[in-house]
C-alpha cells in the first residue's frame, strides 16, 4: 500500500507541477486583457480567447519537453511498482 501512496502522491505533484504554471499564464493574460478592454471599452468575446491561446501554445512549445519528460519518468516509476502492486 505504501508503494501506491508514493505512486499517487508523485502522479498528483506531477499534475500539479504541469498544470499550475498554464494556469497562472493563463490568469494573467485573461486579467491583462481585461484590463485593456475596460480602458478602451470594447467588449469583443474573441479578443479575450485568442491572446490566452497564443500565450498557452507558447508555453506549450516552450516547456512542452520537459513536461513530457516529467510524465515519461512517472510512467516509468508507474511500470516498475506494478510488481509491488499486484504483489507478484
Amino acid at each position: 500500500m505504501e508503494t501506491f501512496d508514493a505512486l499517487l502522491h508523485d502522479a498528483l505533484l506531477t499534475t500539479a507541477t504541469l498544470a499550475l504554471p498554464m494556469l497562472g499564464v493563463a490568469a494573467l493574460v485573461g486579467t491583462a486583457v481585461a484590463v485593456v478592454q475596460a480602458a478602451t471599452q470594447v467588449q469583443e468575446q474573441t479578443l479575450t480567447l485568442l491572446p490566452k491561446v497564443l500565450a498557452l501554445g507558447l508555453m506549450v512549445a516552450t516547456f512542452g519537453g520537459a513536461g513530457m519528460q516529467l510524465l515519461a519518468e512517472l510512467f516509468d516509476r508507474a511500470v516498475s511498482a506494478i510488481p509491488w502492486l499486484t504483489g507478484s
